[in-house]
């Protein structure tokens, strides 16, 4: 497999992580049942960061990559991950197909500035 990287803009909004990635189709697609609590582990050093971070991931290991999560199970057509070294899960809905043809083994991210700052629907 190649190390394809990919990047999304997560912000948050009424308290909630989400995210918007016109190239997939998918407008405040948000992150729930354990992945918020993931996310604010990886962002804990950005300042800011619910204003809006860069989210890299990719399937295979990368330079400098921060957090790994291993696949756990299916359930509901989405697919639950364990933060790996932790107890912690968190369920990545179907949206994740919009990125993979099948649910990873394992992921691999990086919270990093955004280089712009996302400012959703006016918010």
């Amino acid at each position: 497999m190649n190390n394809a990287m990919m990047v999304i803009f997560p912000y948050r909004k009424n308290g909630l992580w989400m995210f918007d990635d016109d190239t997939v189709g998918l407008k405040q697609e948000p992150f729930v049942c354990g992945v918020p609590e993931m996310i604010d582990v990886l962002v804990a050093d950005i300042k800011d960061a619910e204003k809006g971070f860069a989210a890299y991931f990719s399937a295979e290991p990368f330079p400098g990559f921060q957090m790994q999560v291993e696949w756990v199970r299916e359930e509901f057509g989405g697919n639950w991950y364990r933060l790996a070294g932790t107890e912690k899960e968190g369920w990545l809905c179907p949206a994740m197909f919009k990125y993979f043809s099948e649910a990873p083994p394992k992921l691999f991210v990086k919270a990093g500035l955004a280089e712009r700052i996302h400012s959703p629907l006016g918010a």
